[in-house]
């Protein structure tokens, strides 16, 4: 289920209050913040928080890295609650993944978090390590890490690598970063939208309203169901559709389109 999802809600763990709420948005999973969303001061509160039965949903854990003093506490919590995956932040060594798997007794899917360029130097490996079932991106750590803008033309060979990486590994295709900005609907369909196109699948929310959003660019227009199911009553071989070319690498485009369409209605 976590390779499909599209929209996970970030919640705080030391926000316990919150969780049920997070679980009745239209969100396809919860990921339960054990890192950034949490004060340093409340982390073995937040550890302590942890709980899948408030939901049926897909529930993510993100530990914190590997190698801060917070990492071992965590990752026992984490086996003993066995969630639908735990994310690891700042990932970049895949060593770091098997000892994390091993931990883990080798059961709970691992979702690899990008932030830095050793990351992204590594994303490949990373896809490939055991265990490893998505790539996400932290596009914000990565800018910090870099020194860069946040800005989409700064950052489209990092997402390419990313969606790269994740194909080449025989895995799903990786889950876009945030966008910061809560108040402006528009900027976060067109991330979306940007990310789809990109091939990414998903988006990493911080507020239900952008929930919506996010489902909206991920899920194929009107037009391009009509133009998938045009392609496909074309038969076999060489055709024409709408003035254009069609032949098989168009007809597996189409079908995408298509089961994409379902996933989006069920």
């Amino acid at each position: 289920m976590v390779t499909a999802v599209r929209t996970p809600l970030f919640v705080p763990a030391n926000r316990p209050d919150r969780f049920a709420k997070a679980a009745a948005t239209e969100a396809d999973a919860i990921i339960l913040d054990l890192e950034d969303a949490v004060p340093v001061s409340e982390k073995d509160i937040a550890r302590g928080n942890l709980t899948t039965g408030f939901t049926d949903k897909p529930v993510i854990v993100r530990i914190n890295a590997a190698g801060s003093s917070w990492h071992p506490e965590d990752v026992i919590a984490v086996r003993q609650l066995m969630p639908s995956a735990v994310m690891l932040p700042k990932a970049e060594d895949p060593g770091e993944i098997s000892i994390l798997l091993a931990s883990l007794g080798g059961t709970v899917p691992v979702i690899a978090l990008i932030e830095s360029a050793r990351g992204l130097a590594n994303a490949r490996s990373l896809a490939n390590a055991d265990g490893v079932v998505r790539l996400a991106f932290g596009s914000i750590d990565y800018c910090a890490d870099l020194g860069c803008a946040h800005l989409k033309d700064v950052l489209l060979p990092v997402r390419s690598e990313l969606v790269l990486a994740s194909r080449l590994a025989g895995i799903a295709a990786p889950i876009d970063g945030v966008t910061a900005q809560l108040d402006n609907p528009v900027q976060t369909f067109e991330d979306a939208s940007h990310a789809r196109d990109l091939g990414m699948t998903g988006k990493l929310c911080i507020h239900p309203k952008q929930i919506a959003e996010i489902k909206h660019a991920f899920a194929p227009s009107q037009d391009e169901i009509a133009w998938a199911r045009r392609v496909l009553a074309s038969g076999d071989g060489a055709a024409t559709v709408d003035g254009a070319m069609v032949d098989e690498p168009v007809r597996i485009r189409a079908r995408t389109i298509l089961a994409s369409a379902e996933e989006s209605n069920a």
